[in-house]
């Protein structure tokens, strides 16, 4: 916990709020003198107004619960998946020379182009957006385990084999703690990732119960201020994971500080 206050209190995050309060003061003067389309760009009171409603019918929690556990459960399966091929490519010369080609290749293809094809093989439904959320999650973990894994001394596998160590005491005192921070920084990337990717398949899939669907429901009866709310809670949600995924960091690989 104290990591996480740290994180949300360090001077970094204080020079920071200092646009987004530029913007906020922006916006109330644009709209007091009504400098545009109200109806479009509404007042940030409406936007508080609309939340304060969401939030006391329950509506707005429903939908952040119902992104929040899709978000998980992509979240899982890429990383487990991207974890366990970044590991074969690195670990396996021939692996590499087979399937490497093609990963890098599928990896050009834009993220949102793979939709159309996962909607045809899964429909529109819910595992077609976890689907697509784990995807957005998979690619920066195989990158990141599979320089991890390479990142390993081969000086330091010797030594392992000359004292004897069995596969399973050099993956564990020797691979792992070696590629740890490139494994932690594919993480933190995929956890930024599937959460653009869920609010995507929400946006583009199947209606149902998300931040993302929210928005689309504000869009489509053309209440702006209920689009902005959705809007605003993305981006608080995004930077919480990113706060909180950069608090563990710190405190899981603080061993790198000691050592040096």
């Amino acid at each position: 916990m104290s990591a996480i206050t740290h994180a949300l209190t360090a001077p970094r995050l204080r020079r920071g709020v200092v646009l987004p309060i530029f913007i906020v003061v922006a916006w109330i003067v644009v709209c007091h003198y009504e400098l545009t389309n109200t109806r479009i760009l509404v007042p940030p009171l409406a936007v508080w107004e609309a939340a304060r409603a969401l939030h006391e019918s329950g509506v707005l929690w429903e939908h952040l619960r119902a992104s929040l556990i899709r978000d998980l459960a992509g979240l899982s399966l890429g990383a487990l998946a991207g974890t366990a091929v970044g590991g074969l490519l690195g670990a396996s010369r021939a692996a590499d020379r087979l399937l490497s080609p093609s990963f890098h290749a599928a990896k050009q293809v834009a993220l949102f182009a793979w939709i159309p094809l996962m909607s045809v093989w899964l429909g529109v439904g819910e595992q077609a957006k976890i689907a697509f959320i784990a995807l957005s999650a998979f690619y920066p973990v195989v990158v990141n385990t599979y320089e991890g894994v390479r990142s390993v001394g081969v000086e330091h596998i010797e030594v392992a084999r000359v004292l004897r160590f069995s596969r399973w005491q050099i993956l564990r005192k020797v691979v792992l703690p070696s590629a740890t921070p490139s494994l932690f920084a594919g993480f933190h990337q995929a956890l930024i990732y599937a959460w653009l990717g869920t609010l995507g398949a929400e946006y583009l899939l199947e209606p149902a119960p998300g931040i993302g669907s929210l928005m689309v429901d504000g869009r489509e009866r053309f209440a702006m201020d209920v689009v902005l709310v959705g809007l605003i809670l993305s981006g608080l949600v995004g930077f919480g994971l990113n706060a909180l995924a950069t608090a563990a960091e710190e405190r899981l690989l603080r061993w790198r500080v000691r050592g040096v």
